[in-house]
């Protein structure tokens, strides 16, 4: 990057707050996809009037800009593939309103989701989306992914919590969405265009989000099943008479890479696959809800059903669950990670054909996720070292998305697009919708210089 245009840079948003060493440009270099693209400047605004004039100047330069949370994602979205500015927001992370009395907060983007769900518990106010990184993601990041988590089986995902949104386009000009009332139809929503536009559209500087009270109770179980065909068939009996707040799974793979990580008293159960599933609401429904299930699966044989002993249990549940991520490299140094959605209907469909996928690629792979809404985490393992297993798990890829698309699905549910399914969105969206939304990315940025490289090839 020219020096001026660094030096420019630093008058906006003053002496080190623009980072260009390689090792800082090397941290900024990656998110959770692991794919790897140096940026030529790092800059770290500290508000909305910073953001804006970085804009203009990039603009005006033509040089791209990359928005970036925490850097949690897994599609690739905040790399930064075609050099430029990455911009860190992480540092604009101030919770600027909690109005209790209509149930919503102002925050800025680079707020952390588990502290502002800990901040507004205080109030008795409940922000239900809860991504699997929510300890360490940005709610910036969250709303432009459109992040979902395990309680959207009953409280949906960001995108139903966004209210309204502040974002700066790509010449500076600033802009607001919305409202912060429960209705409002003036005008085309542009919130919902901005949520999940992954930084292509706007940069996203404020947000409103709707709150919910806080739920007095909760209860956690598991059951573990015979195998993965009744623990998914399972489910919509479930959802036809509880309604829980999480429906997780995890297949025998996905099992056999977490079990010692398991409470004592569910190891060595002999189990092939599990349902981790949680009740909430006052403690009378808890408590009606959980002896329903408890006698609604006493008649399935094959599955032991256990409620979490106390909080630490339910803890260690959740643990095992989220280790399994990192867990994965056990079996490969390597992975192709997925996030399809089918109707809660088709998981059976869609379980079978992911265990034929393993058995015809000669690779190991795993499924877990949130069997409540039917998003599957499909994990493809592989050395990416070995040209065999890379064009196989590239093939096994492409079988999984034309399946998920056949069962009436969608090739991401809540990782969003980025990189790494840009090349096969328009078997899910046809050619003129593709191209309508190309069209509505130059009426927001027409020099093209907010996360170039994503979503569109």
């Amino acid at each position: 990057m020219k020096r001026e245009l660094v030096r420019q840079l630093a008058a906006i948003v003053g002496d080190g707050q623009v980072a260009t060493a390689p090792e800082e440009l090397a941290a900024y270099s990656y998110d959770g996809s692991v794919r790897e693209f140096p940026p030529a400047a790092v800059v770290f605004p500290r508000d909305r009037e910073q953001i804006a004039p970085i804009l203009r100047l990039a603009s005006a330069t033509g040089t791209p800009v990359t928005p970036r949370g925490a850097g949690t994602g897994m599609a690739g979205g905040a790399c930064a593939v075609k050099g430029g500015i990455v911009l860190a927001l992480a540092g604009l992370n101030k919770i600027v309103e909690i109005d209790s009395a209509n149930q919503l907060v102002v925050v800025q983007p680079g707020v952390i989701t588990a502290e502002l769900q800990a901040e507004v518990a205080r109030h008795g106010l409940y922000y239900p989306p809860d991504p699997a990184s929510r300890a360490f993601c940005t709610i910036g990041g969250n709303v432009a992914c459109g992040a979902g988590g395990p309680a959207a089986v009953k409280y949906g995902v960001t995108r139903d919590y966004v209210l309204a949104l502040e974002a700066v386009l790509a010449d500076g000009r600033v802009i607001r969405s919305g409202v912060r009332t429960a209705k409002g139809v003036v005008g085309y929503d542009l919130t919902r265009l901005l949520v999940g536009s992954e930084g292509t559209l706007a940069v996203i500087s404020e947000i409103t989000l709707r709150l919910i009270p806080q739920p007095p109770a909760k209860a956690t179980f598991l059951a573990l099943c015979r195998d993965m065909h009744q623990a998914v068939n399972l489910v919509n009996t479930i959802l036809h008479q509880l309604t829980p707040c999480t429906l997780e799974y995890l297949d025998h793979t996905a099992l056999g890479l977490v079990g010692d990580r398991l409470p004592a008293a569910l190891k060595n159960q002999g189990r092939n696959a599990l349902l981790l599933l949680e009740l909430d609401g006052d403690r009378e429904t808890v408590a009606a809800q959980g002896q329903r299930l408890r006698t609604l699966l006493a008649g399935q044989e094959g599955v032991a059903l256990r409620e979490a002993a106390d909080p630490g249990e339910t803890a260690e549940l959740w643990a095992a669950r989220k280790a399994l991520s990192p867990a994965a490299f056990q079996l490969r140094p390597h992975k192709i990670s997925e996030d399809v959605v089918v109707p809660r209907s088709r998981i059976p469909d869609l379980v079978a054909h992911i265990e034929e996928l393993s058995r015809l690629h000669h690779l190991p792979v795993f499924t877990f996720g949130h069997a409540g809404d039917g998003n599957i985490h499909v994990n493809i393992m592989l050395d990416r070292n070995d040209p065999d297993e890379l064009a196989q798990g590239e093939a096994a890829r492409a079988s999984l998305y034309r399946r998920v698309l056949a069962l009436g699905g969608t090739l991401s549910g809540e990782h969003g697009v980025g990189i790494g399914k840009a090349a096969a969105i328009e078997a899910e969206l046809g050619r003129e919708t593709l191209q309508l939304m190309r069209e509505l990315k130059k009426v927001f940025d027409p020099g093209n210089i907010l996360n170039p490289g994503k979503i569109f090839v």
